[in-house]
């Protein structure tokens, strides 16, 4: 099968790229965040280039490509945010993407396929309106479009799920097995199928569920990709370790005493929250788990966004931060994946981004084949 061309927009850190690897060719033009670690962290911005995606404008994208991949900012969608949506003036970067698109359409480059990619949030942002409004600008463009939520723990030791908005220009026929008559279970969320049935009739009758195979079984744990002592992250002192485990509420403590009872060495990942006790005042907490998965990676926008691991022996407690390495692993990034040096700008690119093989499969058993369609 042929490797189809591509533009990519918002590429960050490189980990859809990454993810794509051997998947397709980058056209010689590609934007990023005008961040100088992800521009390092990518290869010193070799063929990448940083710009305002308003500022863009078809003349800046050479050539044709058959796939756009845009995973435009989050922030104003996630569960996390403000909740102002695509009205916000980061997540807004989607119409200046649109805008590209239309303008490449109007000089008979619109690319074959296009995937839009963000938090699941947006499928509920603003009451799903925000979800209406991305599809209703993407049927306008003259595509059909399909969504599947994808969790990166089907391939990493981290509870990550994400959606993916997978458009196919009108007029390509899509392999017919690639087509569901109905949402699948793995690929498709409650959240996702609610968004369809919410959609107008009109926009419901442009719309594809997509097929993708089972994964594979995951052969990794959380354990499996702790280091003994990264150079990053010091352990903490017993006291500090004792004021994580002062911060559990009774199920979370349950959760490290039968970790304890176990005997055998468990490694847990533990988030500070803050929420509210049984007057309705704020106390922080702290939440384990002790399932073999990560919590999901976030950028360290505050104490609370930095993920712990928790190393139960026996009665015996160690604690620290998640170090900058086991979060690229986490991320199912190699060994030898440059990060920036400075360990708040590695986790930050870390946490803005895509779980390397979630992409890969994506693209392996979907992109491709949509992609080099006739």
């Amino acid at each position: 099968m042929a490797r189809p061309t591509f533009y990519e927009f918002f590429a960050g850190g490189g980990m859809a790229r990454a993810g794509r690897e051997g998947g397709g060719r980058l056209c010689p033009s590609a934007v990023v965040a005008k961040n100088a670690a992800a521009r390092r962290a990518t290869g010193g911005g070799r063929a990448l280039r940083g710009a305002d995606i308003h500022a863009l404008a078809p003349a800046d994208l050479p050539g044709a490509a058959e796939l756009a991949w845009a995973s435009f900012p989050c922030q104003d969608l996630s569960l996390a945010g403000a909740g102002k949506g695509l009205a916000g003036s980061r997540s807004a970067a989607f119409f200046g993407f649109r805008d590209l698109v239309a303008g490449l359409a109007r000089e008979g480059r619109a690319p074959k396929l296009l995937v839009i990619e963000n938090v699941v949030g947006a499928l509920t942002s603003n009451g799903g309106a925000d979800f209406a409004t991305l599809a209703r600008e993407i049927a306008a463009l003259g595509y059909v479009l399909g969504a599947l939520t994808i969790d990166a723990q089907h391939f990493l030791p981290q509870s990550r799920p994400r959606l993916f908005n997978v458009a196919l220009r009108e007029g390509v026929a899509p392999p017919p097995a690639l087509i569901e008559d109905a949402p699948s279970d793995l690929f498709a969320s409650p959240a996702a199928r609610r968004a369809h049935a919410a959609l107008p009739k009109a926009l419901q009758a442009r719309w594809r569920w997509w097929r993708l195979p089972a994964p594979p079984a995951r052969n990794l744990a959380f354990a499996d990709l702790i280091e003994d002592a990264p150079a990053d992250v010091p352990g903490h002192p017993p006291a500090e370790t004792q004021r994580l485990v002062s911060l559990m509420a009774p199920v979370n403590r349950a959760k490290l005493d039968a970790a304890k009872r176990a005997g055998a060495r468990q490694v847990g990942a533990v988030y500070r929250r803050t929420r509210h006790d049984a007057t309705g005042a704020k106390a922080q907490r702290a939440e384990a788990r002790f399932d073999g998965l990560a919590g999901c990676l976030r950028t360290p926008g505050g104490g609370s966004s930095r993920q712990f691991i928790l190393v139960v022996e026996g009665k015996r407690l160690r604690s620290r931060l998640l170090s900058s390495r086991e979060a690229a692993r986490l991320m199912g990034l190699p060994d030898d994946f440059r990060l920036p040096a400075s360990y708040n700008e590695a986790y930050h690119l870390l946490g803005d981004g895509l779980a390397a093989p979630a992409v890969r499969f994506l693209s392996e058993h979907l992109l491709k084949p949509l992609a080099t369609a006739p």
